[in-house]
């Protein structure tokens, strides 16, 4: 379909969920006859190399974005408002430079509104089209729809029924005219494999320093308490970190397919509430126990939404209680939601058709 088009894919570079979100992305390029470019930094650059090792990549240095230790983000957030801005315009800048150094025919960017062009087909990924952000939200959201707007396709990783997964974040009255719903997407899916071995509580840790690392220590330090062997997977793709402690084992990354497997054959799975995990956890079936960030109101959000649909069990960090959340499992599990149009593939068709 796409006849060797040369296509920027270039996720955000906070954590590793806009990277992990974009491998389904990339693959359906690649089998639809695409040349993807893979352009991230970090973490997010290294989980893609690892998922597609054969494919050109190009760094993209995006903004180091930092948490307090507390339960508010708002004076984090403020001060970092003004680097994220600049951040912006130096990806357009950087993108102008390297576009026709790289060949490309399109773009693909996942919540980089700075990767665009006039001239070049250039798409958005994106679940938040109303943001909730920490101050001056209304004004936020107009800017957020504003940057949307400059891009020719706006793809929304959600069903179009609202609530759907995102509930208010990509659902509203007034959605932008270049905007299509894909549907939800995923990298994992339940046909995967079993493992041999197996866990009680598989955790997935994730998201801006310190509070990851606060997590961490929390969830080790439950972990070691409970009886069976556990699994902790730290999300950071440039170590190699593989160790076992007492009754639980250490690993720094695991591909998707090996984390896959690790969560079919869990007992409980602990996670973030980031969207990009609710989409994994739908995609196979399985709800688990989400802990959203101290002050980050998307997750806080996704947390309150889906404490009230049913779908995960939800506690906040700061109580932690993993005995608690075990006791709380469903006795029969989860199914996995019925299959219905393949909304990505007509997005990727809609692109193709721009190309030509």
């Amino acid at each position: 379909m796409f006849n060797g088009a040369r296509i920027l894919v270039a996720p955000l570079d906070w954590g590793l969920g806009h990277a992990a979100r974009c491998v389904p992305i990339i693959s359906r390029l690649i089998e639809q006859g695409a040349v993807p470019i893979l352009g991230a930094d970090a973490g997010p650059l290294e989980l893609l190399r690892n998922e597609f090792p054969d494919l050109e990549t190009v760094r993209i240095p995006g903004v180091n974005v930092r948490y307090s230790k507390g339960n508010s983000q708002l004076w984090s957030m403020t001060r970092q408002f003004p680097a994220m801005l600049r951040s912006v315009r130096a990806e357009r800048a950087l993108f102008d430079r390297m576009r026709h150094s790289l060949r490309l025919d399109a773009v693909v960017s996942d919540q980089r509104f700075g990767l665009r062009s006039a001239d070049l087909p250039s798409v958005l990924i994106t679940h938040q089209v109303f943001p909730f952000t920490p101050f001056a939200q209304r004004a936020l959201r107009m800017l957020n729809r504003q940057q949307i707007e400059r891009f020719e396709r706006c793809w929304i990783m959600d069903e179009a029924e609202t609530p759907g997964l995102a509930g208010e974040l990509s659902h509203g009255q007034s959605v932008p005219s270049n905007a299509r719903y894909i549907g939800t997407v995923s990298r994992m899916s339940p046909a995967t494999g079993m493992r041999s071995e197996s866990f009680v509580v598989v955790a997935v840790i994730s998201g801006p320093e310190p509070q990851r690392t606060l997590l961490e220590h929390r969830v080790i330090e439950q972990m070691s308490a409970l009886k069976g062997d556990h699994l902790i997977v730290l999300g950071q793709p440039e170590s190699t970190r593989n160790e076992r402690l007492g009754n639980l084992t250490i690993r720094a990354h695991m591909s998707g397919r090996e984390l896959t497997e690790a969560l079919l054959a869990a007992k409980l799975i602990v996670s973030r509430s980031g969207y990009t995990t609710l989409m994994d956890l739908d995609a196979i079936g399985r709800t688990a126990l989400i802990i959203p960030t101290p002050g980050q109101p998307e997750q806080e959000y996704l947390a309150k939404l889906h404490a009230s649909t049913g779908r995960f069990i939800v506690q906040q960090q700061g109580t932690l209680d993993l005995e608690a959340a075990l006791a709380l499992l469903p006795t029969e599990p989860s199914l996995v939601r019925a299959s219905g149009p393949d909304l990505l593939e007509q997005a990727l068709e809609d692109l193709a058709s721009l190309l030509r």
